[in-house]
């Protein structure tokens, strides 16, 4: 990188690639603890720095509170990486209870989805934001899904979270909304981290300082992305945009009408010998077809 050219982003407080594990379960649709410890060190191996469990990818709102805590503490207790239990609802008074929880755990940190289904006005989202963090004194990384939740948390209320709440230290971006990502970035403050939230945005949001992913190709990608991150850091956009160009088949595959993200990512990691079960209604068994198609996707993916 030549004399005067701004660093790249680094990450302050997680890694650089995380995944937003599956979970899984066993043939009768139970939390299978043992495949859950496997996975988590296996992510750990491949390319993976820390892991967010009990989130949206987890299924987590079919998980009972028992189950959360026991997902929570045996991934925390199999790996040495930073461990983000996600404890976020949309009930504050849950929320705070779970977030209370997840130091007892083994937690690095929780993530905050915002609240679903309710759409409160922003005054309600941000109170529920500082309600969660003043729960722990975790570090709390902030998650803006609005296809997911069907309300965007609003510039000015990050902003104020990110400034006036010391323990809200990330955001996990899925808003798909990069110029405004930058906006944040420029305004935020030095103690903040931005994460992509969704992974055919990473290079994009990379670009405008984003420090790092937290992903569902992750899964199986995760020494890809990392492998850009560090081209993109050596001053290498263009090795990085290759790199980007090779993982579109993966992002293509993980989510259509007719498979979302925890069902693909539990083909394809069936297809690499990792098994992880099928996932709980509403989510229904994989369609077939979609082991062909992760066979598929693995073999261009290394061809």
């Amino acid at each position: 990188m030549s004399a005067g050219e701004p660093e790249i982003a680094r990450p302050r407080h997680f890694g650089v690639v995380m995944s937003a594990m599956v979970t899984p379960f066993d043939s009768q649709g139970r939390l299978d603890l043992d495949a859950a410890r496997r996975l988590a060190r296996w992510l750990a191996d491949n390319g993976n720095d820390g892991l967010v469990v009990a989130a949206t990818t987890g299924e987590a709102t079919t998980l009972t509170d028992d189950e959360r805590c026991d997902l929570v503490r045996a991934v925390a207790e199999a790996v040495t990486i930073p461990v983000l239990a996600g404890t976020g609802s949309n009930d504050t008074a849950h929320t705070v209870m779970l977030t209370q929880q997840a130091q007892g755990l083994g937690a690095a940190g929780v993530l905050l989805v915002g609240p679903y289904y309710n759409r409160p006005p922003q005054a309600g989202i941000e109170a529920h934001f500082r309600a969660g963090a003043a729960a722990t004194k975790l570090p709390v990384m902030i998650y803006d899904v609005p296809i997911r939740t069907g309300r965007r948390i609003a510039q000015d209320v990050l902003l104020r979270l990110v400034r006036e709440v010391p323990n809200i230290v990330a955001f996990k971006d899925a808003t798909g909304d990069p110029p405004a990502a930058a906006a944040l970035i420029a305004q935020a403050g030095e103690h903040f981290d931005l994460y992509s939230g969704d992974d055919p945005y990473t290079l994009p949001l990379m670009s405008v300082g984003a420090v790092g992913v937290v992903g569902t190709t992750t899964h199986w990608n995760g020494v890809l992305f990392q492998r850009m991150f560090a081209a993109m850091a050596a001053g290498r956009p263009a090795h990085a945009r290759a790199i980007n160009a090779r993982l579109q088949d993966s992002f293509g595959f993980v989510n259509s009408d007719e498979s979302v993200f925890p069902m693909s990512t539990k083909a394809m990691l069936r297809t690499l010998g990792q098994e992880a079960g099928e996932c709980r209604l509403p989510l229904p068994p994989t369609p077939p077809e979609m082991a062909q198609r992760a066979r598929e996707v693995w073999q261009r993916l290394n061809s």
